[in-house]
């Protein structure tokens, strides 16, 4: 697929994209709509998406779930930290997480949650069952169950739309997905009532791990990307709508076809800065065996730049970097 690179030069913005067009619409709204998730991913990396087929509803249950857990003493969430050094399931203390490895650690908190933790019986779950009352257990409320899926459901419709956009097999990346190692992520950033340390950010830089994102923020805002010329641009909060980026290994897939941009979230300069921010991002990640090798419909124009790597390789090596 070729796009016009003016056009690509003046979209420094993040586009809006009606997602029921590509899920519901005939084949040329189809392909539109492909055509503008292309163009998104090549040039800035990030989309909104519109009509999703997500409820408001199941969304502001989800993040009263995520408020109704961070509110609880830290002793208690502390119980369900990070079994092991590299588990990525369980609570994560605030500024335990350092995205930018040259700041302060993260003023944020969250909870991690993974198919496992989401469907089964597990240690989590289980400490949750016994620490917590049903309504207070992320990994398994139920609104955090039904959500888990219907993340996994639109994220397999937007990988659809990736293996179109690259003149792939439609189930290209669903097949390559199909283990469902994603992580559903609970987040918290507490409002200040003190300066931060030096270099101290609610999010450092950083890119995304996997080969998308979906997310969902409240209306407190402070999430801001990186565009290619280097000015960063705000990704305010649109109502009825999820972000979606790419993220490390779909970059790596694609040659950087789709590129995995860098993005933060700020301390506001206002008022904000009196309000807890809270969202949720759901990672998807290939099966941890897939070889992420350059697509041959990616080197048209240009070598190969990574050599292959496994998935899950990929996930531990960035896991250990960031902890």
């Amino acid at each position: 697929m070729t796009v016009n690179r003016e056009v690509l030069n003046r979209m420094v913005k993040i586009p809006i994209i009606d997602f029921s067009l590509f899920t519901s619409g005939h084949a040329t709204a189809r392909q539109t709509v492909v055509q503008q998730i292309y163009q998104a991913c090549h040039q800035i990396g990030f989309m909104y998406l519109k009509k999703t087929k997500i409820s408001n509803d199941l969304i502001n249950q989800v993040f009263q779930q995520s408020k109704n857990f961070f509110e609880l003493p830290f002793t208690l969430k502390q119980q369900l930290a990070w079994s092991d050094e590299f588990s990525n399931q369980g609570y994560v203390g605030l500024e335990r997480e350092r995205l930018n490895p040259n700041n302060p650690g993260d003023l944020k908190e969250a909870f991690n949650i993974g198919k496992q933790k989401a469907t089964n019986h597990t240690d989590v779950t289980d400490k949750l069952s016994i620490i917590f009352t049903a309504s207070a257990s992320p990994a398994k409320n139920p609104h955090i169950l039904t959500f888990y899926g219907a993340c996994t459901e639109l994220a397999n419709k937007v990988l659809q739309a990736f293996a179109l956009a690259l003149e792939l097999p439609e189930d290209f990346f669903t097949t390559n997905h199909s283990q469902q190692n994603h992580t559903l992520r609970l987040l918290h950033y507490p409002s200040l009532s003190q300066s931060p340390k030096r270099g101290q950010v609610r999010a450092g830089e950083h890119s995304d791990y996997g080969s998308m994102t979906l997310l969902f923020q409240d209306e407190v805002g402070g999430l801001e990307v990186r565009t290619a010329s280097g000015e960063w641009i705000a990704a305010s909060p649109i109502p009825d709508s999820v972000i979606v980026n790419t993220g490390d290994l779909m970059e790596r897939w694609t040659n950087h076809i789709f590129c995995s941009t860098k993005h933060r979230v700020m301390i506001p300069n206002d008022d904000r800065v009196k309000q807890s921010r809270y969202s949720v991002a759901f990672f998807c990640h290939p099966n941890d065996d897939t070889e992420i090798v350059c697509l041959e419909s990616c080197q048209r124009h240009k070598s190969p730049i990574y050599p292959p790597i496994l998935a899950g390789e990929y996930l531990l090596s960035r896991l250990q970097a960031t902890y």
